[in-house]
């Protein structure tokens, strides 16, 4: 299976590694717009690299997928560029900033029959994995309250002068660039919600983003029970956590760690809680850190999908990336 990746920041180079790494996977393009020399990619001088998405797509390089690590407010239209000239694609998160321009993405992956794969990694971490079985097992019962706390630090070392992150048309906001994975888990693991009601602040971002760094949303799920997102980027120095608590009719859970990685509290009737595999780390970006390093499943599944006579489905479709972009949308309306 033969990728481009588009964006060669710290995430497109974790796309470039992990191609290269995976068999049945061959890395055979980079593209930014920034130059080649700027870009700290001496690992991959053998591999031909593009200055713009239009220059890739007109060339005569044959490649399979996609892999799109612009900017966020970029996701959307570089994917349907993709998907029109004959190629499937990975999206980053968020897929869109704008439900509209989600549904576009949607279309032309129907129109043009090629697959999209959103990429929301923490799914494949195994306190992630244990919920969800645990979950659609029925062994927790009704679920009657979910609380979801992201507590993460985005200071001046992240929100430099003249990048992309922090401004309204590329980064979106913080709930799209730093927790959309975690609203993706909530979304996987317990439905659609509603009878939302937010509020939020600039606690320490005033003169460093066009939004806000904290907030606090209720809402139900339309399964039933209640839930509440609290979070913030107003942390000072590092991150301090992201864990998923629910409260059940046979027992309570929660999931925790600074990349909801380990299983804190479990008590269910009937029940003895299982050894589970260790969770990746974080990305480290050095002055700050990230989600789980997943990005290796997330490339094995775009390989065993698109392989001849496969019956393996996509992990993230396209229509769980958008219904995550249609959560954030209207928790910030």
């Amino acid at each position: 299976m033969r990728f481009a990746v588009v964006g060669c920041g710290h995430i497109g180079k974790r796309h470039a590694e992990m191609i290269c790494r995976e068999d049945g996977a061959e890395l055979v393009a980079l593209c930014d717009i920034r130059p080649k020399s700027e870009l700290a990619i001496d690992a991959y001088a053998n591999v031909p690299f593009f200055s713009t998405l239009d220059d890739l797509l007109a060339s005569d390089l044959s490649f399979d997928v996609v892999n799109i690590c612009t900017p966020n407010g970029l996701h959307a239209h570089m994917a349907i560029q993709s998907i029109e000239t004959g190629h499937h694609v990975v999206i980053e998160k968020p897929m869109a900033l704008t439900t509209a321009d989600a549904e576009k993405v949607v279309y032309a992956g129907l129109k043009y029959r090629k697959q999209i794969f959103c990429v929301m990694q923490n799914r494949y971490s195994p306190p992630s994995v244990w919920i969800k079985d645990l979950i659609e097992s029925g062994r927790l019962g009704r679920v009657y309250m979910v609380q979801l706390n992201c507590y993460w630090n985005r200071d001046a070392r992240y929100y430099r002068p003249g990048d992309w992150h922090g401004t309204a048309d590329l980064d979106g906001g913080t709930l799209f660039t730093q927790f959309s994975h975690f609203i993706d888990i909530l979304y996987w693991l317990f439905g659609d919600i509603t009878d939302i009601q937010a509020r939020f602040a600039d606690f320490n971002h005033e003169h460093l983003t066009d939004f806000e760094d904290s907030g606090v949303v209720s809402f139900r799920f339309t399964n039933g029970g209640l839930g509440s997102l609290n979070y913030s980027t107003s942390v000072w120095d590092k991150n301090q956590e992201s864990s998923l608590t629910i409260i059940a009719e046979n027992g309570s859970v929660k999931i925790g760690g600074q990349y909801m990685d380990k299983v804190e509290y479990c008590h269910i009737k009937d029940y003895t809680m299982p050894d589970l595999p260790p969770t990746n780390p974080g990305n480290d970006y050095g002055v700050y850190k990230g989600s789980a390093q997943n990005h290796h499943y997330v490339i094995r599944n775009v390989i065993n999908v698109l392989s001849e006579n496969s019956s393996d489905t996509i992990t993230t479709n396209v229509l769980e990336g958008m219904k995550v972009v249609d959560i954030i949308g209207r928790m910030y309306a």
